[in-house]
This record gives structure tokens, sequence and C-alpha cells, in this order.
């Protein structure tokens, strides 16, 4: 059982109080290609900026990129060496590198150049690490983290030469922030629970689209564990979606099973397409999903 305020079970709650009507008249098998920061992919579904998973299968790290890669997904990577890095891009994966905001301001900007120095399809940063739970700034794996201004972003914003995205939005507020300096899009997540009775991404979702528009792409993180869900997601107005632990499950079986499993999810996703009259990504129309009220 869940505690009170678990948000990750808030997200799930959300997700299931999503309903979908059919639109079945002048439908077909629908096309699920993506075009991305001037790449084309086969799928919007999108591994989420994972670390250290060394744990999860042998060179977990690479293995996941392989998995993406063959599946013609997005692949996002989270904390890395540079050598690390240098050997996930090595795969083919188109590879969007997150950074954590590490209180040395150096490091932030020495990892930028790296990443796009060595061909990362996109930059960011993985902005909800700068607290920790105790009341003080966070530290990760030793290294120590600081809260970043609206100047420091526009400063990492110029210094990328690939597009700069910001992972961790969960309110209208950051979203615009983001807008104004330039970010090219944004992750809306609450990185797995990491505040009790986050709101979900999705509830806030639509707010968001309203107000940054098409001024840059939007992703959502948190939960999503179907076709379904990402089919719910993409409707509510995200370009793509990031997904974590279920991936991390199917690395145990290396990265083919990766790719079977981003196949499958995609597979899904085209099956309520179709049932609901999308035949591409950018015919989902959002009035398909209706709120539950009993």
């Amino acid at each position: 059982m869940s505690k009170p305020g678990d948000s990750n079970q808030i997200t799930r709650d959300y997700f299931d109080s999503l309903l979908l009507e059919t639109r079945y008249w002048d439908s077909d098998l629908p096309s699920t290609h993506m075009e991305l920061f001037g790449s084309a992919f086969e799928t919007p579904i999108m591994t989420a900026a994972l670390s250290h998973l060394h744990g999860v299968c042998e060179n977990g790290m690479v293995a996941i990129a392989e998995g993406a890669a063959a599946a013609g997904a997005v692949h996002w990577a989270g904390m890395t060496e540079e050598d690390e890095l240098e050997d996930i891009i090595s795969t083919d994966a188109k590879t969007v590198k997150i950074i954590k905001p590490h209180l040395d301001d150096q490091v932030v900007l020495k990892k930028i150049e790296h990443a796009n120095a060595h061909g990362a399809l996109a930059v960011g940063m993985d902005i909800d690490h700068c607290f920790s739970g105790n009341g003080a700034y966070d530290v990760v794996c030793g290294l120590p983290m600081h809260s970043k201004t609206t100047e420091d972003l526009r400063r990492y914003v110029n210094a990328s030469e690939v597009p700069f995205i910001v992972k961790g939005v969960l309110s209208v507020k950051d979203a615009e922030k983001c807008a104004e300096a330039g970010v090219k899009g944004i992750v809306v997540s609450h990185h797995h629970g990491i505040i009790s009775y986050a709101v979900p991404p999705l509830m806030v979702l639509p707010e968001i689209k309203k107000a940054v528009g098409d001024k840059m792409k939007i992703f959502v993180d948190c939960g999503i564990e179907s076709g379904l869900d990402v089919f719910k997601a993409l409707a509510l107005g995200a370009d793509a979606v990031c997904v974590g632990r279920d991936l991390m499950e199917a690395l145990k079986n290396g990265g083919t099973a990766v790719t079977e499993r981003i196949n499958q999810m995609n597979r899904e996703l085209m099956t309520i397409m179709a049932r609901t009259g999308a035949k591409s990504l950018n015919e989902i129309d959002p009035s398909v999903i209706h709120f539950r009220n009993f």
C-alpha cells in the first residue's frame, strides 16, 4: 500500500482517471514517425535520462543506448563519465545528455562542451536535483549541487551548439522562464516522486502547452507503463515521452529486450491511435480524452 502523498501513486491514479472515446470512421493504421532536432525517429517513445545501470545488466548504459537505436528511438543519458558518454554515442543512438546542476559552473560548462564535441543530439540540465530532502543543497555521488538562476540558464543555452533541454519542469512559471531563456525543450516531470504530493505531469501539461505553445518541445516523464499512457500524454500536449523504470526491467535481459519493449509499447500506441482516428502523431485530438467524474 502506498503512503499518503506518494507522488508516483497519485500520478498513476491520474493516468487511470483519463478515459477515451473511439472514432473509427475514416481512420486507418497510423504512422508514429517523429522528427526531433533535425533527425527522424520511428516512435515518440524515448528512454529516460537514466544513470548507473551497470548493476542492471553488463555495460547497462551502452546496452540501453543500443536498444533505443535499434528501435529508432531517441536515447537520453544521465550521469556518465566522459568515455562512457562517448561509448554511448558511438552506438549511433541519437542521445540527449542530461547534466546535474553542479555547484561548480565550470563542471557544467565542461560537460556541455564535451557533449557538443562528441555528437549529442541535445544537452540539458536536471534542475530538480538542486536540493536534497534534508533542507540542504543536494549531493549526488559525492558531487555538490546548487540552485541555478535564469541567468545561469541563459549562459548554458548560449554555451551549447545543440538544443538545450531542461528536465524537471512541473509548473507554467518554470516553463515560461525556460522559453524566455531560449530553451528548446522541457521534460515535465517530478523525478519519480522527488517531492510528495506533486501534481501529476499530465494534470499540469495542458496548462504548460497553452502557455508556451510551440516555442519549445514538450516531453513527459514519470510513470509511463504502456502505449495507452503514451497516447494520453501526447493527446494532452506532449511531443514525446520518456520511459525509465519500465525499460530498466527489460534491460535486465539486455539491449535487445529494450528494443522489444519499446516496439511493443509503440504497437500499443498505434492501436489506440487507429481506434481514435489519428493517422499520425499530429492528428491526435485532445478531445478524445474524458476525465472520470463518477
